[in-house]
């Protein structure tokens, strides 16, 4: 598979198709776009990786302070897994507790103990959701169902004072993409500040790409700690997290928190992402990414009308899903109530027809900037046939 430096890709078939995966989040410019390849070019000259930290980490995390919020200490690893994994760690180092409640829907990573499914109760702990996880390394994990705070309260009422976080996808886009009810992020907020937990966002896929500052500047809450990845590292491996001064002094060698990795912010992704997210901020992207996002949602919307079909659909900047259900969707038990065949059938017609979307109803769908008006005009057509097909 190839990219063409613009919003399309091209199979081992010659097969070219308009693309909404963007690898998952991070092709925010376009795939390959000139201005990163020839950053990663040029830093190479000069070495790969040192093992200590170079000029463009120091000026990533200078960018990340200064953009996101709640960040006023941040530390660079390779993956979003490992920013979460990481986040987990200096949070029990930090409250000296062991417990961990995370939503049933909402992924972070390939961390043991929070691959776990939702237990039979608010407090019974969660089950191995993948093979390879000893049920032991999910016994401090609790999952909740997302927009429920009767669950979350009842959790807290019982054993508040053993919780050492909540972590979250504030907007959760692995369940579809799901929205919090009016209130629920500022109740997760207060609930947690009551009991000295730490409010965890994982924003590794809304970060950078719904806003500069991610969810908490769209909503205004600020967390203790957030999670980064994707879109800062241009397309090349990268995570982040950071958060609040105090908490992120648990890390050594300033405390005793250990985390360390070797390639953490080497100089090839951290100049790949500044690249990206300088050339971001100079064109008022985020401005450009809600038009596009815009001007797709209308005629989505149309289509479905013409169509005599009531699916709901959501989006928020560059980031889209359409559930294939007229049923509102609030958690991922939602989700699940759509129409799964016919998610099939339009996913096949839409790829037939050069239109590449993720092969999951539970995926979220990209726009980039190189997306132009046109291709998001080929793509309606695309879905009008699609959307006749099923």
């Amino acid at each position: 598979m190839s990219a063409e430096r613009s919003s399309r890709i091209t199979d081992v078939d010659d097969k070219t198709y308009i693309d909404y995966v963007g690898t998952w989040g991070p092709a925010i410019l376009g795939h390959a776009p000139i201005l990163i390849t020839q950053t990663i070019h040029e830093v190479a000259k000069d070495g790969i990786s040192f093992g200590a930290p170079c000029p463009w980490e120091i000026e990533m995390a200078q960018t990340i302070v200064d953009w996101v919020p709640s960040v006023e200490k941040v530390r660079m690893v390779n993956s979003g897994t490992e920013a979460t994994m990481s986040s987990i760690r200096v949070a029990r180092g930090f409250t000296g507790r062991d417990k961990v409640i995370k939503f049933d829907g909402c992924y972070h990573g390939h961390v043991d103990h929070l691959l776990v499914a939702a237990g039979s109760g608010a407090l019974t702990h969660g089950e191995p959701d993948s093979a390879g996880v000893p049920k032991a390394f999910s016994d401090h994990t609790i999952v909740l169902p997302f927009n429920n705070e009767a669950a979350v309260k009842e959790v807290f009422d019982a054993i508040g004072d053993q919780i050492a976080a909540i972590i979250l996808e504030p907007f959760p886009a692995n369940a579809g993409l799901v929205f919090p009810r009016e209130g629920y992020l500022q109740f997760l907020r207060d609930i947690t500040k009551k009991h000295d937990t730490i409010l965890i966002f994982d924003e590794v896929m809304t970060g950078f790409r719904v806003a500069k500052g991610g969810v908490q500047e769209l909503v205004g809450i600020t967390p203790d700690l957030t999670c980064m990845g994707k879109v800062i590292g241009g397309g090349l491996p990268v995570g982040a997290f950071g958060g609040r001064a105090d908490i992120m002094d648990c890390l050594a060698p300033i405390g005793p928190v250990y985390q360390a990795g070797t390639l953490s912010g080497n100089p090839l992704a951290m100049a790949a992402g500044l690249a990206q997210l300088k050339a971001l901020d100079a064109a008022d992207g985020y401005t450009q990414l809600e038009a596009k996002g815009a001007q797709l949602e209308a005629g989505i919307r149309k289509l479905l009308e013409e169509n005599g079909l009531n699916y709901t659909f959501h989006r928020v900047g560059s980031m889209f899903c359409l559930f294939f259900t007229d049923k509102e969707i609030w958690n991922v038990d939602d989700a699940n109530g759509a129409d799964m065949d016919a998610f099939k059938r339009y996913f096949a017609a839409l790829l037939d027809d050069g239109v590449f979307i993720a092969p999951s109803p539970y995926e979220t769908g990209f726009l980039s900037l190189a997306h132009s008006a046109g291709d998001i005009e080929d793509t309606l057509d695309a879905m009008a046939k699609a959307f006749k097909s099923i």
